[in-house]
């Protein structure tokens, strides 16, 4: 049989690389695999380090969310859907440890068997894995969950779907994939697709929006909802998965909820309400001041730093560079002159958090972008010298403001730059040589408060330019819909990476995503040079080759000057009631993915 493929990581944002390094010298079935070398943990192992195996059972947790949701489905392109859907009810072949940069270990498959090239895969299904209704897990559902994720799933799937050659089933719970093309990381991402049941879509078609609970082998089953104000989950009391060294001391509430509300503010009232258990907090100047309120004061709820090694990521506002006004580096760069991170960190953060410096800064895949480039660095850009922009490889820092409203230095920049673009002032307005104004909207979700004021300030000091930028503001399903079609000018933009990023760095920054709707290329980079180094990067067959053709990807992407980035924090700021608990050990993920409510627990005092 043949048919083609592709699960992209089953968390949001994930994100991996890989390169054999003669772990697998012979091909033979393994409990796990890593990107480099042997997983950490040995085929005996108890639980996961940075879970409690002996946390108790039982209790609830509800979160709160800002917006709603229409569907139930997380695996198609349409409709909003709750988070907890695909975390909760789903599994996947395998999990991974979020105490290593990129490990699996088997959880639906009880082997994974691979060979020194990684040129295909084979999975063994572990006897006795059931979906919620009690039907096994099937050779069958996991050839087809593949297939329909890959032809009529989210866009994410379709980028190594195209890279399957064959797909068969080798023994009564064994099925192997062939790769069309060398790519060390496929194994690893189809052990991350998530296993649906093939009987219950018979008949349905599977790019709808629907609320019927999608049936899947997790541990939680959807109990409750009423679209879109919450949705409940319960422990499946017959989960198969219950007694697996992986699973230890995690799942251990028997009751996770979701309640939705207008935007984040109305989220955080509710938390002071008492109505919700837990509260992440971006903001340390709002942390520093309003956790004033009796539940804090009373002891009732803890506030906790947690630390994490993860990079950076990219938040910020994006320049759709399929607009033709934005399609010059030299007017992007000019934008990012005016916009004034130190009046905007000081007025939102009390200026406590340090900006953005590059895509994966704050991790040893930095490309240390201030600085010029090593010279195996250079040398990888080297071929494309001529595709750079100023700063690739001699080095490029962000603009530096007094902190002053005026920010005279930096707006005399960006006029400059603009006029060298062909843009001028006429009658009080920036317009081109045609005569047309330069003009656009800032494209931002009702609940995005703290951006709303950032872009109030942006858009002020835009004016000094002669530039008239507007403020638009949508619902969470208009900002979906318009942010998948690249139907705006600027929006803001965050893209959360790993310690090891891979595929999925095409689906952000390849060109496909310039023309294709639905991929996470939301800035339309058609690079290349970039496209290049993520091929170098997933090709890799020694951890050093990867980490340099990351960090010229790196110095690719800031130097594109695709965003005006913001602000990182190296550590989580989380509010919670004092019965909820977590482990002593921390991944080295720190508050992600994993973590809660995985391996919280339910404790009273």
């Amino acid at each position: 049989m043949k048919s083609k493929f592709f699960h992209w990581v089953k968390v949001a944002g994930a994100a991996l690389a890989l390169a054999a390094m003669g772990q697998i010298a012979a091909a033979e079935p393994r409990h796990g695999i890593a990107m480099y070398g042997d997983p950490a943990l040995p085929p005996d192992f108890v639980s996961l380090p940075y879970a409690n195996p002996d946390a108790p059972k039982g209790g609830r947790i509800t979160f709160g969310e800002a917006g709603g949701f229409d569907s139930l489905n997380p695996f198609n392109a349409k409709g909003m859907v709750p988070g907890g859907v695909s975390l909760l009810t789903v599994e996947t072949l395998m999990g991974r440890s979020y105490d290593e940069p990129f490990s699996l270990y088997g959880v639906l498959a009880e082997s994974i068997d691979t060979d020194a090239d990684r040129s295909y895969v084979a999975f063994t299904l572990r006897e006795g894995a059931k979906f919620s209704d009690g039907n096994p897990v099937t050779v069958e559902d996991v050839l087809w969950s593949m297939q329909t994720l890959g032809e009529q799933g989210n866009p994410r799937y379709a980028t190594a779907w195209k890279k399957i050659a064959s797909s068969e089933v080798t023994g009564p719970r064994t099925v192997k994939f062939t790769f069309t093309e060398k790519d060390r990381e496929m194994p690893l991402l189809l052990g991350l697709r998530p296993i649906l049941e093939k009987k219950q879509w018979e008949g349905k078609d599977f790019t709808a929006t629907t609320l019927e609970p999608v049936i899947g082998s997790g541990p939680y089953v959807v109990d409750k909802f009423e679209a879109p104000a919450y949705i409940t989950f319960k422990k499946n009391p017959d989960w198969w998965g219950r007694d697996l060294p992986f699973y230890k001391g995690m799942h251990n509430f028997d009751e996770i909820k979701f309640e939705y509300f207008g935007d984040g503010n109305v989220v955080f009232e509710a938390f002071k309400a008492g109505e919700i258990d837990s509260y992440r907090e971006s903001n340390p100047a709002k942390w520093v001041s309003n956790y004033d309120f009796p539940a804090v004061t009373a002891g009732d709820v803890v506030k906790d730093e947690i630390p994490h090694q993860r990079p950076s990521g990219i938040d910020g506002f994006a320049f759709n560079t399929r607009k033709p006004m934005f399609a010059d580096w030299r007017v992007r760069q000019a934008l990012i002159d005016a916009f004034n991170f130190e009046l905007v960190n000081a007025t939102l953060n009390g200026g406590a958090n340090p900006r953005i410096e590059s895509y994966y800064s704050n991790s040893d895949l930095s490309g240390h972008v201030t600085e010029a480039a090593t010279a195996k660095v250079a040398a990888l850009l080297a071929p494309f010298k001529d595709q750079l922009l100023p700063g690739a490889l001699e080095g490029y820092s962000l603009p530096v403001s007094d902190g002053t409203e005026a920010n005279r230095k930096n707006i005399r920049a960006a006029a400059d730059l603009l006029e060298q673009a062909g843009w001028t002032i006429q009658d009080g307005v920036l317009k081109d040589a045609a005569g047309t104004a330069f003009a656009f909207d800032i494209l931002l979700t009702n609940g995005e408060t703290d951006f709303i004021a950032a872009a109030n300030i942006y858009v002020e000091a835009l004016k000094r330019l002669g530039i008239v930028a507007k403020i638009v503001t949508v619902d969470a399903a208009q900002y979906r819909e318009r942010t998948n079609t690249y139907d705006f000018d600027m929006t803001h933009y965050i893209r959360s990476l790993s310690l090891s990023p891979g595929n999925e760095q095409t689906l952000y920054w390849g060109s496909e995503g310039v023309t294709k709707p639905g991929t996470r290329n939301w800035p339309g980079i058609h690079s290349p040079t970039a496209e290049a180094l993520i091929k170098d990067m997933i090709t890799s067959t020694n951890r050093e080759d990867f980490v340099v053709a990351t960090q010229a990807l790196d110095r690719v992407l800031t130097t594109g000057r695709y965003v005006i980035p913001f602000w990182y924090s190296n550590i989580s700021r989380m509010a919670h009631k004092k019965e909820l608990r977590y482990p002593a050990h921390l991944p080295i993920y720190g508050d992600w993915l994993g973590f809660l409510p995985d391996v919280w627990w339910y404790q009273k005092q």
